[in-house]
């Protein structure tokens, strides 16, 4: 009997290109979450500003909820972005966006006309959500198959904590007086760091592949629905509409809940949201250890059904004269993060794997557009409803149960993607035979 031969050991090529495919991921890596961390802060401020944008303005309840329904706007420029993002590539088009996002920042801070200012944060909202979706392809095209719900992990955490700091800021500025509108010079500042994320960021070497055989040339944006993708498609946009509607009031109104409604101050409604959205942010690992251990749709399902319960401690509550308000709130402010933060993981990493290359970033920018009319929705109906059901809060409560049969569809209908890789999940090779 022959002995097998033994191993043979990498040469140095074969270790110097190793090295140079960690390096070169590590990198990317690296420059995404740092834009998305940013990202993360610039569109978090509306929210968190809303109850001083309202004093500014003189807007009530349902006025605010007018001007996030005018925001959502901002989806038609994003869905035309993204496609920009397949025709002309990520990197160049997440730079071009990086480059926006400062100049509609500062272009809101001085705007004293509320259309204007309305006007601003729709532009500014269409170039956040385009860079967003092309940092959240490039995770995905970037990582290898085992690492890739960890990196939408990595980069769902890295904007959340964007956010956060944004939640930490606005007490110190009320403390001292200062307006709102710095908020945006400070997101204004962030052209400082363009010349790093150019000097980081490398193009995806699928788009360029994907590029050089002529196949984003040949896409279009409506061949999501062609017949090899139309049941995910449909399937998809359908529960992200529903979803739209039963999360946008949520995550916008939370901070102006538990300060105009409940009466929290400032500081107080600032210190649960950091510490219990903070706390939170263990759904990103969690989601991305449910998304490898039991899938993408089952991660999804789960906590789609259980953020309603959330939204419904949070926003129905807390009883009259319940002596702990903050905690009240913070336990249900705590548990929706948790669902959120776990569910967005799942979603993320199965939105970019069940398309093909040419058409990632494109269903992202579909995404944003029905999300987008789902937030239109939601914010009318709140603005509609608010007065006749008793306050925003009983609105915004009751629109967070649409979430549950949309996550029972997403498990009924979209196909499971764990352990595949880009190509076999995104149906690559039979995209690219239909377009020759």
């Amino acid at each position: 009997m022959i002995d097998p031969a033994p191993p043979t050991a990498p040469n140095h090529e074969q270790l110097d290109a190793a090295a140079e495919s960690a390096r070169r991921e590590r990198v990317t890596v690296i420059a995404l979450v740092a834009m998305l961390f940013y990202q993360g802060f610039a569109a978090s401020i509306i929210s968190v500003a809303a109850p001083w944008i309202a004093v500014s303005f003189h807007l009530d309840g349902a006025g605010i909820a007018r001007l996030f329904a005018w925001i959502s706007l901002s989806a038609l420029g994003a869905l035309a972005l993204s496609r920009m993002i397949d025709r002309h590539g990520r990197r160049r088009m997440i730079l071009w966006c990086m480059a926006a996002i400062p100049v509609c920042s500062i272009a809101a801070a001085l705007s004293n006309n509320f259309v204007a200012f309305t006007s601003f944060q729709i532009a500014l909202y269409a170039v956040l959500g385009a860079a967003g979706a092309g940092c959240i392809v490039m995770l995905s095209e970037e990582l290898p198959i085992a690492r890739r719900a960890r990196g939408q992990s990595f980069g769902g955490l890295a904007g959340a904590v964007g956010a956060g700091f944004c939640v930490f800021l606005m007490p110190i500025f009320v403390a001292y007086g200062w307006s709102w509108r710095w908020m945006f010079v400070i997101s204004a500042a962030g052209v400082a760091m363009l010349p790093a994320m150019a000097q980081l960021l490398p193009e995806s070497e699928r788009w360029e592949l994907s590029e050089a055989a002529g196949f984003t040339a040949k896409s279009h944006f409506y061949d999501v629905f062609q017949p090899l993708y139309r049941k995910r498609s449909i399937t998809m946009i359908v529960c992200a509409l529903a979803v739209a509607i039963s999360t946008t009031a949520a995550n916008a109104f939370g901070y102006y809940h538990a300060v105009s409604v409940v009466g929290l101050s400032a500081a107080a409604a600032s210190t649960m949201t950091i510490v219990a959205g903070g706390l939170g942010l263990v759904g990103f690992p969690l989601g991305a250890w449910a998304a490898e251990r039991f899938g993408r749709v089952p991660t999804v399902v789960g906590f789609g059904i259980f953020i309603t319960a959330g939204h419904l401690w949070f926003f129905w509550g807390p009883p009259a004269h319940f002596a702990w308000p903050l905690m009240w709130l913070a336990g249900g402010y705590f548990w929706f993060n948790v669902c959120d933060n776990g569910g967005t993981v799942a979603i993320n990493a199965a939105a970019t794997e069940l398309f093909p290359t040419p058409l990632r970033g494109t269903m992202i920018g579909w995404f944003a557009l029905v999300g987008a009319v789902g937030a239109v929705i939601s914010n009318a109906a709140v603005a509609m409803l608010a007065n006749a059901m008793g306050g925003l809060s009983v609105v915004v409560g009751a629109l967070s149960i649409i979430g549950i049969p949309a996550a029972i569809l997403f498990g009924l209908m979209i196909d499971e993607t764990r352990g595949m890789s880009l190509e076999m999940a995104g149906k690559e090779d039979e995209f690219t035979a239909s377009e020759n």
